[in-house]
């Protein structure tokens, strides 16, 4: 029983790191509902197999605060989409028929996400409420996603984890038919712009989202 509930709230920090980004051991153990003692010991565990890493920052007086977050071999924890199939695909793809093949193929996989998130997604609904639509599918396909007011008007559409990043990385055109998807289903009186890119570093892929309701 001891080892479950270890394994439980290991699995808790790492989607806690995953959606929210780094935190300190303080945070991590208000979040669980237990001390901070008690969360470094997973932490440290954690740590030992690489999942996870800390930096030291001065926090005023006393002792630096340490602050953890995710390392890349923590990756395996959430879905991957199959990537190297998807990658070795791509790019047979693109040797077989060129760049216009591998066009007509993002062209079907753009068609394909419209239909299948107009199918959740009411078009007469309010902005809001289209965006959580859109996000619960999103989470379905793996991509951990929330919705949140952004601090400069309109919406955040936040996708804490990307399945196909590989294939993303080998194909930048899986990331333009997927921007594209979102405008066409949210309609065409609401403005989707990406602010914050995994394959450009970022923590998270994140979209500020703004209409006119």
């Amino acid at each position: 029983m001891a080892e479950t509930n270890n394994y439980k709230s290991r699995r808790q920090i790492l989607d806690i790191l995953k959606q929210e980004g780094e935190k300190t051991a303080e945070e991590l153990g208000e979040r669980l509902g237990v001390t901070a003692m008690a969360v470094r010991q997973h932490l440290y565990d954690l740590e030992a197999e690489s999942l996870v890493r800390h930096e030291a920052r001065p926090a005023g007086r006393g002792r630096p605060r340490k602050w953890w977050c995710l390392t890349p071999a923590a990756d395996r924890f959430f879905p991957d989409g199959h990537a190297e199939l998807t990658t070795g695909l791509l790019g047979a793809m693109r040797e077989a028929f060129g760049d216009e093949g591998l066009e007509r193929l993002l062209a079907a996989r753009r068609a394909g996400l419209i239909e299948t998130y107009a199918k959740v997604v009411a078009p007469h609904d309010a902005l809001e409420n289209r965006l959580a639509a859109l996000a619960a599918e999103r989470s379905r396909e793996g991509y951990m996603a929330e919705v949140m007011p952004h601090p400069q008007g309109g919406w955040l559409l936040v996708e804490n984890h990307c399945p196909i990043c590989t294939a993303a990385s080998a194909c930048s055109g899986l990331c333009r038919i997927e921007l594209e998807a979102f405008r066409a289903v949210l309609g065409q009186s609401t403005q989707v712009a990406r602010e914050d890119h995994i394959l450009a570093g970022a923590r998270r892929c994140a979209y500020r989202v703004v209409g006119d309701d």
